[in-house]
């Protein structure tokens, strides 16, 4: 029995959510060059909750975030020339990296970021 629940126990391990806890700095190229943005993140259970801070954009709350395993989303809402815009963010957690897309609403395109964790 104690086999049985310890393999029980193993086979539950991964839909674990990831600890994404912590500052990560990423970088994306963009039709200018590279940008940078940094992502605070907390974790509570599956909610993911935080904050972003960019060059262009401001700081930036996290909304509507889950995490899912290595799995994460969430939106945040920036302003820009006195407009503001959803921006949808969905993530990949590999080891001390993230890999985010998200849909630029200017023009439809996608933006690939990548996180480093800040040690």
């Amino acid at each position: 029995m104690k086999r049985l629940l310890a393999v029980i126990a193993l086979l539950a391990l991964p839909a674990l959510a990831a600890d994404v806890t912590g500052t990560w700095k990423a970088t994306a190229e963009g039709p200018n060059g590279t940008m940078e943005r940094t992502f605070v993140l907390k974790v509570d259970g599956n909610k993911l909750t935080g904050e972003t801070t960019s060059s262009m954009f401001g700081k930036s709350e996290i909304s509507d975030g889950k995490i899912d395993g290595d799995n994460l989303s969430f939106t945040i809402t920036v302003k820009f020339q006195d407009n503001e815009m959803k921006l949808n963010y969905k993530g990949k957690v590999s080891g001390k990296e993230i890999r985010f897309t998200v849909e630029s609403p200017m023009g439809g395109q996608t933006i690939e970021w990548l996180a480093k964790k800040v040690e």
